[in-house]
């Protein structure tokens, strides 16, 4: 893919291929987009129709009807890609896509790459790198914490924060510029003591946002829940439960889980990927014994641990020595007793020291209340999805990189050195800064971005 400006004019099917439903919608952006469209359509001259407007024909292979379309125009710059766009709204028909695509490019639009509508809304400042980002966040978004953060860095909240930042940064590097060129007359252009608590504030608010991908990255991909315990607790019913449909093997034979299962569920605006365990437990069975080794790996891994117990096959001095076991591993867990149906009320008194939720997966009970623990476990409730959360890796090292080359500056004001090198380390981290807003930016990295994409967008 190039990173030019590019005067071709592309096509492609911004609606998802294969999926059913009434509407297909084909878009066309590029400095043709009006007129090629123009050639094949029969209604009013589109040459002529003002910007933002929607008209009603036919589009035409010669005297041939393919179909009854819906154009919608977009004249530059009042487009997301600030060029011309036009949108073919058509009948979802395989064939007809098909006749209609083949149509346009034989005059004279390109077929459009992945994230190549994106991409010239960034190359035209319509977005910048991490509004561009958050575009395919946006679309890949599965719960309301995750659409929340995606739009408000799409509106650029996250990109205005920095540009802040950057701005403040920027003075005071032409200043020590300026240094530089009356080295001779030994005079000091930025005051250091005053550049000394920019860059403090600076490096405070980088630190707050790289504290925030931890809970970012949660809220975009989902908060990792482990489901452990001894062979033929429930688990695997816990899971179907959990989910409201049989995703797992249930059945009384111990070990019948060799595998780690996964999947997810959204409870109340989050996303929770839950994952089935094998049972921990010594086992001659090679299998079952490298199902246990994966469990234990995917226990260090998880966010958070649902360890599960069977009251009829432990006493309580045995569910205290698991319990001893999951401390090591320092990671959150939630204590269920499962099959609490059979309990007694003097059983139930004599487990209440571990503080457990009582639930019986078989018969659904308590799984509301298991739902609400996780939530309280995670404390997703305490983030302000308003505030600015970095989500994205790419932001993470850029951040982190930005953090050390501000430690340098910090070092060259209490160690003094000349103005040549503090200047060094300010640019270094003005270049930090804008990799994340794609004021600097490389072909390689915006072919690995938005080669991520879909076609069409």
């Amino acid at each position: 893919m190039s990173f030019t400006h590019s005067q071709d004019t592309i096509v492609a099917l911004a609606t998802s291929p294969g999926v059913n439903g009434a509407i297909a919608v084909i878009r066309l952006s590029g400095p043709e987009a009006v007129a090629i469209t123009d050639s094949v359509f029969r209604g009013k001259d589109l040459s002529k129709q003002a910007s933002h407007t929607i008209h009603f024909g036919t589009i035409r292979d010669g005297d041939q009807v393919i179909d009854e379309v819906l154009v919608s125009l977009f004249i530059a710059p009042h487009s997301y890609t600030k060029e011309n766009v036009v949108e073919i709204s058509t009948h979802n028909s395989k064939y007809i896509i098909e006749r209609i695509l083949t149509l346009l490019m034989k005059k004279g639009a390109r077929a459009a790459k992945a994230g190549e509508f994106t991409l010239r809304a960034f190359l035209n400042g319509g977005l910048d790198l991490s509004q561009a980002e958050a575009v395919a966040d946006l679309i890949a978004s599965n719960s309301a914490a995750s659409h929340q953060i995606a739009m408000q860095q799409m509106r650029g909240g996250f990109s205005n924060q920095l540009k802040q930042l950057r701005e403040d940064l920027v003075h005071f590097a032409s200043l020590i510029e300026l240094e530089l060129d009356f080295a001779e007359e030994d005079v000091e252009f930025a005051n250091r003591d005053q550049l000394r608590i920019l860059i403090e504030k600076i490096y405070q608010v980088i630190g707050r946002l790289i504290q925030s991908f931890e809970q970012g990255n949660v809220l975009k991909n989902g908060v990792p829940v482990v489901i452990a315990g001894k062979p033929n607790v429930g688990k695997s019913t816990l899971l179907n439960a959990l989910l409201n449909e049989e995703r797992a093997i249930v059945s009384d034979i111990a070990g019948t889980t060799r595998d780690t299962i996964e999947d997810e569920i959204n409870i109340h605006g989050v996303t929770f990927r839950f994952i089935d365990t094998a049972g921990i437990r010594q086992t001659e069975d090679v299998i079952e014994a490298k199902g246990v080794e994966r469990t234990m790996e995917k226990m260090k891994q998880a966010r958070l641990i649902i360890y599960l117990f069977d009251p009829t096959q432990d006493h309580i001095a045995a569910v205290q020595q698991q319990i001893k076991e999951v401390e090591v591993l320092n990671i959150p867990f939630v204590t269920i007793i499962n099959k609490s149906d059979l309990l007694s009320e003097d059983q139930r008194a004599e487990y209440a020291v571990l503080n457990p939720i009582y639930i019986s997966a078989k018969q659904q009970q308590g799984i509301e209340e298991l739902k609400d623990e996780l939530l309280n476990q995670v404390n997703l409730s305490q983030i302000n999805t308003d505030d600015t959360i970095v989500t994205n890796i790419r932001h993470l090292e850029a951040l982190q990189h930005t953090r050390e080359a501000l430690e340098k500056v910090l070092f060259g004001i209490d160690n003094p050195i000349t103005s040549d090198f503090l200047a060094m380390d300010i640019r270094q981290a003005l270049h930090h800064l804008g990799e994340i807003t794609g004021t600097v930016t490389t072909d390689d990295l915006l072919e690995n971005i938005f080669s991520k994409f879909c076609i069409g967008k």
